[in-house]
């Protein structure tokens, strides 16, 4: 104990970046600080860990305390450590980023925040409304969300249960803001074996019903 003594103890938070679509828009959910450091600015979610509590069950805690949902994706994105990230102190953060579907989704402010909403991530209004080094945890997640989608099936999180291949084609197209050709958007997609065709269909009126999907869960 004499030995650990010696050295200072940093705390250690965890930050989350909550990702939906929404408004055919790829937001992220901030929360308005109600204390300082940063009091009236935007942050992402988070909190400090609690001395007995293990990381991810400390984002989990967070994701329901502040989201109100549980058994969503959730995955550790990076720590980040500058010594300058935080006035408060040595505060190292162990990020981690979430993706839920909006309608499913409801929004719970923390009891240390003056409120709690999505927000458009590519929206130019955000630069500069971020506390601490948020703007940068959240470019690091967006780049990881960008590759992630290019070879897994994290982008199935983002939709309702059941959804067209249209739905799911505008989900990439809002992550990687450029747009994506159907064909072999379609043929890609198809290929992974990742989703099944429902004998069911969906009409908006305007066109003839599309066929309804649903993601293969594991």
């Amino acid at each position: 104990m004499s030995e650990h003594s010696d050295y200072p103890r940093p705390f250690v938070t965890v930050d989350l970046v909550i990702f939906t679509i929404a408004e055919d828009a790829l937001q992220v959910l901030l929360i308005e600080r109600g204390n300082e450091p940063f009091k009236g600015k935007w942050a992402l979610p988070g909190g400090f860990v609690e001395i007995d509590e293990a990381l991810d069950e400390a984002a989990a805690r967070e994701l329901q305390e502040e989201v109100g949902v549980t058994n969503i994706f959730l995955e550790q994105l990076y720590t980040f450590g500058d010594p300058g990230r935080d006035p408060r102190g040595r505060v190292i953060s162990i990020a981690y980023y979430a993706l839920t579907d909006a309608m499913r989704t409801r929004i719970v402010a923390a009891s240390d925040a003056a409120d709690a909403r999505w927000y458009p991530v590519f929206d130019p209004e955000i630069d500069g409304q971020l506390a601490f080094d948020h703007r940068q945890i959240l470019d690091y997640a967006v780049w990881r969300l960008r590759n992630k989608i290019e070879w897994t099936t994290v982008g199935y999180e983002l939709l309702p249960v059941k959804f067209t291949l249209s739905e799911l084609q505008r989900v990439y197209e809002i992550i990687l803001q450029r747009p994506v050709d159907k064909r072999n958007f379609r043929k890609k997609i198809l290929g992974q074996g990742q989703i099944r065709e429902l004998n069911e269909t969906r009409s908006d009126g305007a066109h003839r019903p599309a066929r309804l999907y649903s993601f293969k869960k594991p």
